[in-house]
């Protein structure tokens, strides 16, 4: 087409011209560039490229790596980022988009504020090799739960549209745990952004629960329905890495650093509940 360069002209461009081109694309478009010519291969494996690709704040995220980091290039570098990697003392876990770039955190259970959580008869914090964290929260018993997390969204990437997902099990032995729908909210500074609700209960087993608990509650149900904000509420879903995830809600990260509060609460229904395992909240981008 007139007025754009065809191969042939681009394979007579330095390769600093390429590797500047190309730092404006995205790592995805990169990589695939690279099978243009020996040229562009040069260019998008080039420093040049990949530093632009990494966040701005890498070596701060590298210097709070749990382990030591070897790489022979900005394109390396990027790449072990891409997989999920321990930071500030192992409470949370960072990692990179491969496509994008852009930034994923995921806050340990250690990193919440979880109402109780450090009186034993009510919670207990227990090492399961399924986990990425030294350590896991897990609910024995009681009647009021409350799981908050707080991020900046300084620490994330700019003007993008975030997901927040509690990160859990639910045991075998699991009782109480959706009798009530629970209240889930994501807030930007004073600003609530997200609100629904959620039944901590899978979602094939839905529509089973839901029918006994017409028969055994009566009345209270149409308690339960009326604090549905709508339909029925969210449900976990199953992950790849063999957890459950609850959207908590959405929220969009711009210029100005603010916090984001993203939380879970059921404190109304005053009744015991147990068999919750939770393993923090991930925070990542949504497409």
């Amino acid at each position: 087409m007139e007025g754009f360069m065809d191969r042939h002209e681009f394979n007579i461009l330095p390769e600093g011209c390429v590797s500047t081109i190309l730092s404006f694309t995205s790592p995805q478009d990169a990589c695939k560039s690279s099978l243009v010519s020996t040229i562009f291969q040069a260019a998008a494996d080039s420093d040049v490229v990949w530093e632009r690709f990494l966040p701005t704040d890498y070596q701060d995220i590298v210097s709070r790596s749990m382990v030591p980091f070897k790489f022979s290039s900005k394109k390396e570098l990027f790449l072990l980022l891409c997989s999920s990697l321990l930071v500030d003392g192992g409470r949370k876990s960072f990692k990179l988009e491969r496509s994008s770039g852009k930034k994923s955190f995921m806050l340990s259970a250690r990193d919440l504020h979880i109402t109780w959580s450090d009186e034993s008869p009510y919670w207990h914090w227990a090492s399961l090799p399924e986990s990425r964290f030294s350590e896991v929260a897990v609910l024995r018993t009681m009647c009021w739960l409350e799981i908050v997390g707080m991020i900046k969204t300084q620490m994330l990437t700019p003007n993008t549209k975030y997901g927040a997902y509690l990160v859990l099990k639910i045991t075998d032995r699991s009782y109480g745990l959706d009798l009530m729908p629970s209240e889930i909210s994501v807030e930007v500074g004073n600003n609530q952004v997200s609100r629904n609700t959620a039944y901590l209960r899978l979602a094939k087993e839905h529509a089973r629960k839901k029918q006994m608990e017409s028969l055994f509650y009566g009345n209270r149900m149409q308690v339960l329905e009326s604090r549905v904000a709508e339909g029925e509420g969210r449900v976990p879903s199953e992950r790849d890495d063999g957890w459950l995830e609850i959207e908590l809600g959405e929220f969009f990260s711009g210029e100005n650093d603010e916090e984001v509060k993203m939380s879970l609460m059921e404190v109304k229904g005053h009744h015991l509940k147990g068999g919750l395992i939770i393993e923090g909240i991930e925070i990542r981008p949504k497409h």
